[in-house]
């Protein structure tokens, strides 16, 4: 497979002849990779310095590759990638584990995301370095300080790049656990040239991320992906979004929002609004009234993450107006108690007001994300779940429904971390899916795989959330 044509919205910088070989690697397909605003972004940082030579790298396509790079990096978003990490290891001839890399002959591997920075030590066998936090900062940081240490011994090197606040070096740590299945005990350094702990980076500045490249091969036909929110006020007790990113932000809408659309619009029609709770953008309703304008005819508009008690008629007519089937709400249970157990600020009511003002404003479909194995659940609220949806269906006729369902799985941070996976939920998934079949509901793909592609992706669905 080769490169597409791609659409970049900047300048690259030309590589000066002592620049550093870099191959920026993500563990999966282009099609998911370049759709990553978070890869994109990167990639268009490391880009626009004239001391790096990059190279892209896919599981499926690469672009010319250096013999000998100097650094290798990873962007690693979803857990179940991180295998692929390996592969690509492997494929380059360069050793998996750190320490079996000896100076001079292998690349300084490293990476960041927001899986390794929720919780590295899993991975941290397997990389020399690795970044904690928002990278908007910490990328800079990090690569001036590889500049600096370029010539010197790989021990130099490490202790050089652990002082970098944010810069993880897990060979410089030594990590004792209380059995062995148990959790950790201590992390400490070897040695008192190193911090004692590492400090997670948090980007503060008004301007949050924007495509960086537009392509017709990303899992979004040519989407050009606006920031609209990061991190999320609501905090669910077993969501990863609000705990890892805080504070809240949000950008400017006149000084950086709407010029950040409009150099999207320059280039595509299609345009989708990223976030943990888009909705929840202080200035959120005059940002749907920028795209009620006749400039914005023939745009086709995605949301991601839309609040249950923020859908509204309005909402869903300028959706359907710029090209949207659906909406997607995240309910995560039926059953009001439940809810309130994990901290969910949504009660049923809120839900049959959405789905309602979907249909009333024109929109065909609704999507809801729901989990099972959530700690403190009973068979009762696998029950309230399906006379949900019964109900739903009833009082919505017309719109398609679709429940698109995971088993809960603890993330770090997060005020469930420690609860451990109900070894009953798959079962349990199965029985709702069976259940749901018999009462004529469809439920979607997720809740086998407990993630969603093309599926969502087709059904104009921006951003997926992973629990």
């Amino acid at each position: 497979m080769t490169f597409p044509t791609e659409q970049l919205l900047f300048t690259p910088a030309a590589p000066t002849s002592q620049a550093l070989s870099l191959l920026f690697a993500f563990p999966n397909t282009y099609s998911v990779g370049i759709t990553s605003l978070g890869y994109q972004v990167v990639w268009g940082l490391l880009q626009a310095r004239s001391d790096l030579r990059v190279s892209r790298l896919f599981t499926d396509i690469h672009e010319p590759l250096p013999r000998h790079p100097d650094l290798l990096g990873f962007s690693l978003s979803w857990e179940l990638d991180y295998v692929n990490i390996l592969s690509l290891l492997e494929s380059l001839e360069i050793p998996v584990r750190s320490k079996d890399r000896t100076h001079g002959c292998f690349p300084l591997v490293f990476g960041g995301g927001p899986v390794l920075t929720a919780n590295p030590e899993p991975f941290a066998d397997f990389f020399d370095v690795i970044l904690l936090g928002d990278g908007e900062e910490l990328l800079h940081s990090f690569i001036d300080t590889v500049q600096i240490v370029q010539g010197a011994d790989r021990v130099t090197q490490l202790l050089t790049l652990a002082q970098v606040p944010g810069v993880y070096v897990p060979s410089l740590y030594e990590v004792t656990y209380h059995s062995q299945e148990g959790a950790i005990s201590a992390i400490q350094p070897i040695t008192a040239k190193v911090p004692p702990q590492v400090s997670k980076q948090t980007y503060r500045g008004n301007q949050l991320s924007t495509s960086t490249v537009v392509s017709p091969k990303a899992a979004w036909e040519n989407i050009y992906m606006v920031e609209v929110v990061r991190s999320c006020p609501e905090m669910c007790r077993f969501c990863l979004a609000s705990y890892l990113t805080l504070p809240f932000r949000t950008p400017d809408l006149q000084t950086s929002l709407i010029p950040a659309i409009e150099q999207g619009l320059a280039v595509t029609n299609r345009i989708g609004l990223l976030g943990a709770s888009v909705t929840q953008h202080p200035e959120f309703d005059q940002l749907l009234d920028y795209f009620t304008r006749p400039v914005c005819a023939d745009l086709r508009l995605s949301i991601a993450s839309v609040r249950t008690n923020t859908v509204t008629v309005k909402l869903a007519k300028i959706l359907t107006q710029r090209g949207s089937r659906s909406i997607t709400i995240a309910i995560e249970s039926g059953s009001d108690r439940l809810r309130q157990i994990i901290n969910k600020k949504l009660e049923n009511e809120q839900i049959y007001a959405a789905a309602s003002a979907a249909h009333q404003g024109g929109l065909k479909g609704i999507k809801l994300y729901g989990m099972v194995g959530l700690p403190g659940e009973t068979p009762e609220d696998l029950e309230a779940t399906l006379l949900l949806m019964g109900d739903l269906k009833r009082q919505t006729p017309g719109l398609r429904l679709t429940l698109g369902c995971s088993t809960f799985v603890p993330k770090a941070h997060t005020p469930f971390q420690w609860f451990g996976v109900n070894p009953q939920a798959k079962q349990t998934l199965q029985r709702l899916q069976n259940r749901c079949a018999l009462k004529g509901l469809s439920i979607g793909r997720r809740a086998i795989t407990g993630r969603c592609y093309k599926p969502c992706y087709q059904e104009g669905i921006a951003v997926c959330h992973i629990y």
